[in-house]
C-alpha cells in the first residue's frame, strides 16, 4: 500500500495540493471510492463521484477534529452473532423494504457525540445521502448515508455496539412503497 507521506502545508499556509494530487493518484492505482487526510490544520476528503457525491477536495480548519467529536463510549461485546437480513429484503409484516448494510467493521454511533440527538429515529423520513449513523473505524469516523429515500422501519444495531461488514444497520421502507394494513 502506499506510504502516507507528511504535508508540507503548515496551517497558514495554503495546502498542499501537490499532496491532494498525490491522493488522487493513489484513489484511481488502488480503486478507492473515499479517501481522508488530516494533517494539523489541513484536513481532506475526497469522494468518487460514483460514491454518491461529487469528488471534493475541502481543506478545513482544524476547530473540531473528528476524533474528539467522536462518541467514547466502550461497547461491550455481542454475545449472539449479528442475524442476517431476511432473503427478499422484507421485514416480519411481508413489506418490501431496503436495507441498509454496514460497508466496514467498526462501531455503530447512533450521534455525532454521546450528548448530540441521534441522526435517525424508527418513524423518521430521510432522503437520499441523508446521514443515518456513524461507523468508527480505526479512530476514523465515517458516516453512513442513506442510499434510498423513505421512512426508516427498524435500526437494528444499538449505540456503541460492534458491527461487521455487510451487517444490516437499517431497514427503510421506500417513498411510494405501500404500507401494511
Amino acid at each position: 500500500m502506499a506510504s502516507k507521506k507528511k504535508s508540507t502545508a503548515s496551517a497558514s499556509s495554503e495546502p498542499d495540493w501537490a499532496g491532494v494530487e498525490r491522493a488522487l493518484k493513489v484513489m484511481e492505482r488502488y480503486g478507492l471510492e473515499e479517501f481522508e487526510y488530516s494533517d494539523g490544520a489541513f484536513h481532506v476528503r475526497l469522494k468518487k463521484p460514483s460514491a454518491g457525491v461529487p469528488a471534493a477536495a475541502n481543506p478545513l480548519p482544524a476547530t473540531a477534529p473528528a476524533a474528539e467529536a467522536a462518541p467514547q463510549a466502550t461497547a461491550p461485546a455481542r454475545a449472539a452473532a449479528p442475524q442476517p437480513a431476511p432473503p427478499a429484503a422484507e421485514a416480519e409484516t411481508g413489506e418490501k423494504v431496503h436495507i441498509v448494510k454496514s460497508p466496514i467493521v467498526g462501531t455503530y454511533y447512533s450521534a455525532a457525540s454521546p450528548g448530540a440527538p441521534v441522526f435517525v429515529r424508527v418513524g423518521d423520513h430521510v432522503n437520499s445521502g441523508q446521514v443515518l449513523c456513524i461507523i468508527e473505524a480505526m479512530k476514523l469516523m465515517n458516516e453512513i448515508e442513506s442510499d434510498v429515500a423513505g421512512e426508516v422501519a427498524r435500526v437494528f444495531i444499538e449505540n456503541g455496539q460492534p458491527v461487521e461488514y455487510g451487517e444490516p444497520l437499517f431497514a427503510i421502507r421506500p417513498s411510494g412503497a405501500a404500507r401494511p394494513a
